[in-house]
């Protein structure tokens, strides 16, 4: 770099700098401040946008609990249309509710629309852990052991590996069902499942 060694002659560098970047650099600070104006809108829109669903969720939510007429189509068109959080929580209700009726067709289909929009990783290992469980309903065995390969962390461990035993054993894999229990009940599970893990392995050795 140019080392200036009078006062003048900066002020002269400063204006022929100007004068041949001026330009620029007033296009870059003009683009600079739309940026900055459009990230704010980004911002404000999506949380305008998140509020929004959180009420829809909430009216279309109360109305199924409420069994109200068309209760179901709504939140399923609510869920469809929502790749957010809520979107994902209107699938997992929608499921609970089929599953419970024993549509367990229908409660996969809303399980699998939740697994594509889910974000977080430990939500996603939720979804996948009922999809797995309503997939040993259904008998698809082979489906339900790939789903569980994706309900990771050590907090679904123990859960994971019971819903793993249960299908290996309706598989006939009576071996793989034991090894599966006994790495649930290595996993600090709680004292619920812990009590269930014992059972399930006692029932294998009778």
């Amino acid at each position: 770099m140019e080392v200036y060694t009078t006062e003048n002659e900066q002020v002269d560098a400063v204006r022929h700098f100007f004068a041949e970047n001026g330009k620029a650099l007033a296009i870059g600070i003009v683009l600079g401040i739309a940026a900055l104006g459009g990230w704010r809108y980004w911002q404000s829109h999506e949380n305008t946008a998140l509020t929004e669903a959180s009420a829809s969720f909430q009216q279309a939510s109360a109305a199924l609990v409420d069994n109200k007429a068309d209760s179901v189509a709504n939140l399923e068109k609510f869920a469809q249309s929502n790749t957010n959080s809520y979107g994902v929580f209107a699938a997992l209700q929608l499921a609970e509710h089929f599953a419970q009726a024993k549509d367990f067709a229908n409660a996969e289909k809303q399980l699998t629309l939740a697994s594509q929009h889910a974000k977080d990783d430990n939500l996603l290992s939720m979804v996948n852990y009922r999809l797995a469980r309503v997939q040993l309903q259904e008998n698809k065995l082979d489906d339900a052991l790939k789903t569980l390969d994706n309900v990771k962390g050590d907090g679904w461990m123990a859960m994971q590996q019971e819903v793993r035993g249960d299908v290996l054993l309706a598989k006939g894999d009576t071996k793989g069902a034991r090894d599966a229990y006994s790495k649930g009940l290595d996993s600090k599970p709680s004292q619920t499942l812990l009590t269930m893990l014992r059972m399930k392995l006692n029932n294998l050795s009778s």
